[in-house]
């Protein structure tokens, strides 16, 4: 089940995604909720961030290929940092390029949206707090993340955490191919098999170091092959089982 946050004449609605429309829902996104019957062409509506969260928690040097890429040992703990909700757009929304950056790269990412409050929850249990997953893209200034030294504003910019086009709620994120294309070109492709941490790995770990509310997202982290992206450009990142979500840099 695809669910998703539109806007349809000026209005907020969330709903279920289908081929070619979404169905309108009633009741609570992260919890009950019904169709009502009301259905919209997905071409006549505008798709919103799928979710709001209060919180990223963004996981970094966490694919195999980009730590060789990178030269370095693989961590024996998740690496976390955290990206404000502030910083959310959804599909086709502008990444607007800061004035104070020279060097704005992607990060194509799985994400995970937290479906019910995790706190302290074991491995075994981790997959019951998943609602589903989503594509993200992890926009990073890496000029600025050289310089600071630390990640808060080289990761924290508004427009800087592209997420979408809608959440998947029956996805098995054990194998499937993440790529990233810029301005049509392939830049990433790995697999999520080359995931150090997998996400109820991920969930557990970071639920005994703060609580996790619906609708909350963890950035699994990337694979080899990030690069720069300039005003203008095009980039995509591509999930098997999810879709595609696209946005253009701006200035």
């Amino acid at each position: 089940m695809k669910l998703a946050r539109f806007l349809y004449n000026g209005d907020v609605y969330f709903g279920v995604v289908g081929e070619d429309h979404v169905q309108e829902a009633t009741g609570e996104q992260f919890g009950a909720f019904r169709l009502t019957g009301h259905g919209y062409p997905l071409d006549q509506v505008k798709l919103l961030p799928p979710t709001q969260p209060s919180k990223i928690v963004a996981v970094g040097l966490n694919y195999k290929d980009h730590a060789a890429e990178l030269k370095s040992a693989l961590p024996e703990e998740p690496l976390l940092f955290l990206k404000p909700g502030s910083a959310v757009i959804g599909p086709l929304d502008p990444i607007i390029y800061p004035a104070m950056s020279t060097q704005v790269d992607y990060e194509g990412e799985l994400a995970v949206v937290i479906g019910k409050v995790a706190r302290g929850v074991s491995e075994a249990a981790a997959d019951e707090c998943i609602l589903g997953y989503t594509c993200f893209n992890d926009v990073t200034a890496r000029d600025l993340q050289r310089a600071d030294g630390q990640w808060t504003r080289a990761k924290g910019f508004d427009t800087f955490a592209p997420l979408g086009p809608w959440i998947e709620t029956e996805l098995d994120p054990r194998d499937c191919s993440l790529e990233t294309f810029l301005n049509g070109e392939r830049r990433q492709a790995s697999t999520t098999a080359n995931l150090i941490f997998a996400p109820r790995d991920l969930v557990s770990f970071i639920s005994r170091i703060m609580t996790l509310y619906p609708g909350d997202v963890i950035a699994t982290g990337t694979p080899a092959g990030i690069g720069p992206m300039k005003v203008g450009d095009k980039v995509e990142v591509v999930i098997a089982g999810i879709g595609g979500l696209v946005n253009f840099v701006q200035e």
